[in-house]
């Protein structure tokens, strides 16, 4: 008895010196990172944080210490930025100490560092200057990408008046539309809508994409080493990024058979030409590993972040059926019911455009963006950030932030617009980002 009751004293006392360290080293950082909630031994301050609903959770905490604080995910240690200003002065004027990637959990177990998206330093800066080149070349952002796109909206209305009114879920319809214009210029061709494969595809990365929401995908943020072994639904998001991961590597070895290197006919043809170009240079970055994992980068973000906010906006348009009017009236102004819009039409529909950018702006797909990490020691406003801190970029506090958005937390094309109705853009609309590394698919 006397022994139990010494074991238990013992375990009390060593526990209460943990949580006394544990506050004594938080303290002794805080005059030189931000201030934050102190964190408990090994799971950090997840007692405190909401995990399904994780960026409420840091707005609250925003509110008691600031737009700049520490958390700890776990073991992990977080500095986050929360408004417009905070968010500006790190992605904008401090782009070069704050370009590096951080970590992403569910993700970093299939990526480690390769790809586009997922990798750092100089790699990082060959990937996305060579995506983004081919990417134009094949006519993203340009006028050249209008026929891909009008082509595959006539594939979705086909696929629409096929359904003769039933109520149907728009999930795939939307996904297969998206997915096809990237994927005409990342393999070269279009998918069937009823193809198995591409079906097959596409419930993988929503799956994955979903799964990153969840209270088990932010656990997995928060204990990375731990729930990898453990069973639950991280091993399918882990299972179906290996399975488009194989699949990518399957349409790579098409292309090795077919290709011509003065004749390349997509996104992966360029890359295996490159890859022919350095095969001498022994610091090169274009090898297999990078050309699928980069493909996977822009077939999975070109998909899911797009065929996602589609969805939302039927839905807002449907809840907001006086915007859905107002809309209607324009594109027949504008459009008529005789032909495809086009490019040029878009400066002639200023309310249009605004309510695109208010679905965006609302719907807050990537509320805590992708994590960052600083290039190196860096002063932030009064605070000290180490080389290889964390920092975790609030967008969605921007896209909130009442100094822009009169009616922040309400869906309110207006925003948009200027006394005279006419579109106006503001400095705030960050949906994907600002700053050296937006998450677009080249992020």
């Amino acid at each position: 008895m006397l022994a139990s009751e010494l074991l238990l004293v013992a375990l009390l006392t060593c526990l209460t010196m943990m949580v006394l360290m544990s506050a004594w080293r938080q303290r002794k950082l805080w005059g030189k990172l931000p201030p934050g909630p102190i964190p408990l031994p090994l799971i950090g301050n997840y007692l405190q944080l909401n995990t399904k609903q994780l960026s409420d959770s840091f707005t609250k905490i925003s509110e008691r210490y600031g737009p700049v604080f520490t958390v700890h995910l776990g073991p992990r240690r977080i500095v986050v930025l929360c408004g417009h200003e905070a968010v500006k002065e790190a992605l904008v004027d401090q782009a070069e100490e704050f370009s590096g990637r951080g970590g992403q959990a569910t993700f970093d177990l299939l990526f480690k560092g390769y790809g586009v998206t997922f990798s750092n330093g100089e790699r990082a800066k060959q990937l996305r200057r060579f995506s983004i080149t081919t990417l134009r070349d094949f006519g993203v952002g340009k006028r050249g990408i209008e026929e891909r796109i009008q082509e595959e909206a006539g594939f979705l209305i086909e696929a629409f008046r096929g359904t003769q009114g039933a109520f149907i879920d728009p999930t795939f319809f939307l996904s297969r539309t998206v997915s096809n214009v990237i994927s005409s210029i990342v393999f070269g061709d279009r998918f069937d809508y009823e193809d198995k494969e591409f079906l097959s595809l596409l419930r993988m990365m929503l799956g994955s994409f979903q799964f990153t929401a969840t209270s088990m995908g932010q656990l997995c943020e928060m204990f990375p080493s731990v729930m990898k072994h453990l069973p639950g639904p991280q091993q399918q998001a882990f299972k179906d990024l290996k399975g488009l991961e194989d699949f990518i590597a399957k349409k790579v070895e098409q292309s090795q058979r077919t290709l011509d290197p003065n004749s390349p006919r997509d996104f992966i043809d360029s890359f295996l030409i490159r890859m022919q170009e350095e095969q001498n240079n022994p610091n090169t970055e274009f090898y297999l590993k990078n050309l699928v994992l980069t493909t996977l980068n822009l077939f999975f973000a070109g998909t899911e972040t797009v065929s996602t906010t589609l969805r939302y906006g039927f839905l807002l348009l449907m809840k907001h059926p006086d915007v859905e009017a107002k809309i209607h009236e324009e594109i027949d102004q504008v459009i008529g019911k005789n032909r495809q819009p086009k490019f040029e039409d878009r400066a002639k529909m200023p309310y249009t455009e605004a309510v695109i950018h208010e679905i965006q702006r609302f719907g807050d797909m990537i509320p805590m963006g992708l994590a960052r990490r600083v290039t190196k020691d860096t002063k932030f406003r009064e605070f000290f950030l180490p080389k290889g801190t964390e920092v975790f970029p609030m967008l969605g506090s921007v896209l909130r932030d009442p100094k822009f958005f009169s009616h922040p937390r309400d869906f309110h094309p207006q925003h948009f617009l200027d006394e005279k109705g006419q579109f106006k853009k503001s400095d705030a609309f960050v949906p994907f980002s600002i700053g050296k590394r937006p998450q677009s698919a080249c992020c």
